[in-house]
C-alpha cells in the first residue's frame, strides 16, 4: 500500500518518515541491484586522516547550503567507504544485533487508534521506491512501506537478498550508533563530512560523469541510460577515490551525520561545529520530528530533480525509519588501532 492509499492521518504520518527521500529519490524497483556494465573490485577497508583545517562550508547553489561560512575542523579519521553489508553483518554475527526495520511497528508512533491503522503498516519493513505507473514529480507517489524490506533484503522479501559490498540501507539512527559503538567509532558532524568530501576538490554543480559517481543519468524519472554502469546501488569503491581517497562521498546512498537539521548555516558557528541542538532543529520537509543532517545525494540523483550529488548539499533525514537509498560511515576522533595504519593523508 503506498502512502498515498492510506487514511488521511495515517498517511501524513508515513509521509513524515518519508519525505527526506523527496529530492533524489527514484530507483528500478523489484529487480536485483546489479552490475550493467561495469565491474569494480571493492576497496579494502580501512580509515582516512583528515588533518584539522580551515574551509569553506555550504554554497549559495541551494537556499537550505547557505549562506557560505569559513569553518575550522580538528583532525579526525573517516571510513574510507561506506559500511557494507559484509560489515554490518559482522557486527549482527557477533553481538545478536536486531535493526528497528526487523522489528514490529509500535502503533503509537501513528497517533491514531490501532484499529485504524492497516495491518501491513505494523509488519517489520521500511521505505522501499516504488515507481508511479506515470511520471510524475509527487514524491508522495514514489514510496511504499514494505513489509520484509530491512538491510538484508533492501527491496523486500520478493526482491534479491543483499550484496555483502554494497552499502547497508534501511538503516535508524538507532541501528547506525550500535555499529558506531561496536567499532569504536561515531557518526561523522556535517561539517567533517563535508570537509572530508570537498578538501581538494573543485566546485562544481553540473552532475559528475559516470567514471566518478552513481548517479541517475538520463530523464528523470522516465529514463535511465545506466551510463555510470548501474541500475541501482553499487559496490562500494566502484568510482573514482576523492582527493583524500574516499569512495562514495557524492552518489551511490546518501549519508547521515551526527548534527540535527535546520536549514542553513550557522554563522556564528565557525569552530569544530556540530550542528543545532535537538530541541532547535527545524525541517520544513517533516515539521513532526528532529530530522538529521544527510549528505552526497545518492544513485537515484538526476540533473532535472536533484542536483545534489555534491560535497555541499544537505538534506534533513527523520531519524527512525532507514530507506533503500540511505546509508552511513563512520568517523573517529583517533586512529582505530591497525585499520589506520598505511592510509594517512
Amino acid at each position: 500500500m503506498t502512502k498515498s492509499a492510506l487514511p488521511l492521518a495515517l498517511g501524513a504520518a508515513l509521509l513524515l518518515t518519508l519525505a527526506a527521500c523527496s529530492e533524489a529519490d527514484i530507483a528500478e524497483d523489484g529487480e536485483a541491484q546489479v552490475a550493467i556494465t561495469k565491474t569494480c573490485v571493492p576497496p579494502s577497508d580501512g580509515v582516512i586522516k583528515v588533518d584539522g583545517g580551515s574551509f569553506a562550508m555550504g554554497s549559495d547553489f541551494m537556499p537550505e547550503e547557505g549562506p557560505v561560512r569559513q569553518t575550522t575542523l580538528s583532525e579526525f579519521w573517516i571510513d574510507k567507504h561506506e559500511v557494507t553489508n559484509r560489515q554490518f553483518a559482522q557486527f549482527v554475527d557477533a553481538t545478536g544485533y536486531v535493526t528497528v526495520a526487523e522489528k514490529p511497528v509500535d502503533p503509537a508512533i501513528f497517533g491514531i487508534p490501532p484499529e485504524q491503522i492497516p495491518e501491513e503498516m505494523l509488519q517489520p519493513g521500511s521505505a522501499v521506491f516504488a515507481p508511479p505507473a506515470i511520471p510524475t514529480h509527487d514524491f508522495g507517489a514514489w514510496w511504499t512501506y514494505r513489509p520484509g524490506a530491512n538491510w538484508r533484503m533492501p527491496e523486500g522479501p520478493d526482491g534479491a537478498p543483499a550484496v555483502d559490498e554494497h552499502p547497508v540501507v534501511h538503516m535508524s539512527r538507532d541501528d547506525m550508533l550500535a555499529y558506531a559503538q561496536w567499532r569504536g567509532g561515531r557518526l561523522p558532524t556535517e561539517a567533517e563530512w563535508e570537509y572530508a568530501a570537498s578538501k581538494g576538490e573543485e566546485r562544481y554543480t553540473d552532475q559528475p560523469d559516470g567514471d566518478t559517481a552513481n548517479s541517475w543519468q538520463g530523464v528523470f524519472p522516465v529514463q535511465n541510460q545506466e551510463s555510470d554502469g548501474f541500475r541501482g546501488l553499487a559496490p562500494v569503491g566502484c568510482y573514482e577515490p576523492n582527493a583524500l581517497g574516499l569512495y562514495d562521498m557524492v552518489g551511490n546512498v546518501w549519508e547521515v551525520t551526527s548534527d540535527f537539521y535546520r536549514p542553513g548555516h550557522d554563522l556564528t558557528d565557525t569552530n569544530n561545529p556540530a550542528g543545532p541542538s535537538e530541541t532547535s532543529a527545524y525541517d520544513p520537509v517533516n515539521p513532526g520530528f528532529a530530522s538529521l543532517v544527510m549528505k552526497g545525494g545518492s544513485y537515484l540523483c538526476a540533473p532535472n530533480y536533484c542536483q545534489r550529488y555534491r560535497p555541499q548539499s544537505r538534506q534533513g533525514r527523520e531519524p527512525g525509519m532507514g530507506a533503500s537509498n540511505v546509508g552511513f560511515r563512520l568517523a573517529y576522533d583517533a586512529a582505530p588501532g591497525e585499520a589506520a595504519a598505511g592510509n594517512t593523508t
